[in-house]
């Protein structure tokens, strides 16, 4: 039964809940990997039963999008608000959800005070490491036992391979990264723990990742999984994206494709991965959709998720978790990114909370996959 009509059949009270599940993403991968969505704290607050339900019915598995980033959970150095972390998790607990601590420590959506001294002078490597570990032992501390694993570094590699020069590294130098997993695991001895970063199908970067993870476990790190952020495109390369997929795995940790989105719209000037800070000015002729998406380039983005999830339930073995990088098309990032002002389709659920043409066909796939 496709997926348009069983909604209709369920307002009409034709079809029974066990039909429904079998035709949920979260029924179609149980067994294979879980399958999430990254949710803000509006969607958790909601009263909404569409919103709650599509949350609850699609997926196994939740993100926080903004809440448990160091802006958000640690705005002032003696301030911490749980407020909206504490919601999603009781939210991914009632639902029986997998819930994923994102993120620990990242360049981007840090407070100006965490490398700053009260002079507004940079801090000392010892007073930046002091406040790592408070921050970090803070936070997994508080959900010890809740949150089954942490992004714990986010986006330290560059696209060319080398290291990017963030506040943290050029404080406390490389090794920030094995001191930010040893603090995790000293908080939560339990809690998995992974790396995530974008333009995975970049050769040099898998590398890196590569060697970051052989580091982390010569220096007797735990390291249980890399994220490959996956904000996809028409041109991005699934062979050179399978090798980096195979190549982790192969170091003996999990793989998480953890901020999965396909952009349907324009690029002004090739593909920019996912690095936050790149903008560029509106221009009309990148916002061709505003009407809605068209039936050749819906059918274009349903044949992409095909092959996207061929690779997934191929190496289902070693992938843990496919996660999409928001709820609903409305809520993607995508829309104000890298241009501001546009109207973008990426994600599985569209705006009126109705599964997308490419879930059919992924639920479909997963079915026939044993």
């Amino acid at each position: 039964m496709k997926i348009n009509n069983l909604i209709i059949a369920l307002g009409l009270g034709l079809v029974s809940q066990s039909v429904l599940a079998q035709n949920t993403m979260r029924e179609a991968f149980k067994g294979k990997f879980l399958i999430g969505a990254a949710i803000n704290t509006r969607q958790v607050a909601s009263k909404d039963a569409k919103i709650q339900g599509v949350i609850k019915e699609q997926f196994s598995a939740l993100v926080p999008e903004n809440c448990m980033k160091p802006e958000e959970i640690h705005p002032k150095q003696n301030l911490w608000d749980f407020s909206d972390a504490d919601a999603i998790v009781k939210l991914a607990k009632k639902n029986k959800q997998a819930i994923t601590g994102h993120c620990l420590v990242w360049h981007s959506q840090v407070p100006y005070w965490f490398f700053k001294d009260d002079m507004a002078q940079p801090v000392t490597r010892d007073e930046l490491i002091r406040r790592m570990k408070e921050h970090i032992q803070t936070v997994v501390g508080r959900y010890k036992g809740k949150i089954k694993g942490w992004d714990v570094v986010n986006e330290a590699i560059l696209d060319n391979g080398e290291m990017r020069k963030t506040n943290f590294y050029n404080t406390i130098g490389p090794e920030y990264i094995r001191l930010a997993f040893q603090f995790a695991h000293e908080a939560d001895p339990d809690a998995e723990l992974y790396y995530n970063d974008y333009s995975m199908d970049n050769p040099a970067k898998r590398a890196t990742v590569v060697k970051l993870i052989r580091d982390l476990k010569a220096h007797g790190c735990r390291i249980d999984g890399v994220g490959m952020q996956s904000h996809v495109a028409f041109n991005t390369n699934l062979d050179e994206y399978e090798k980096s997929l195979m190549a982790f795995a192969a170091e003996g940790v999990k793989v998480m494709v953890t901020e999965l989105d396909l952009s349907v719209l324009p690029w002004p000037r090739g593909n920019y991965g996912a690095a936050v800070e790149t903008n560029f000015e509106y221009q009309k002729e990148m916002n061709p959709y505003t009407d809605g998406l068209p039936a050749d380039k819906a059918k274009e983005q349903t044949d992409f998720f095909v092959k996207l999830f061929k690779i997934y339930l191929k190496h289902a073995d070693v992938i843990d978790r496919v996660t999409f990088w928001g709820l609903t098309d409305a809520d993607s990032w995508k829309n104000g990114w890298p241009m501001p002002g546009r109207t973008d389709y990426p994600l599985a659920i569209d705006r009126n909370y109705n599964p997308k043409p490419f879930v059919e066909a992924i639920i479909k796939l997963a079915n026939e996959t044993k």
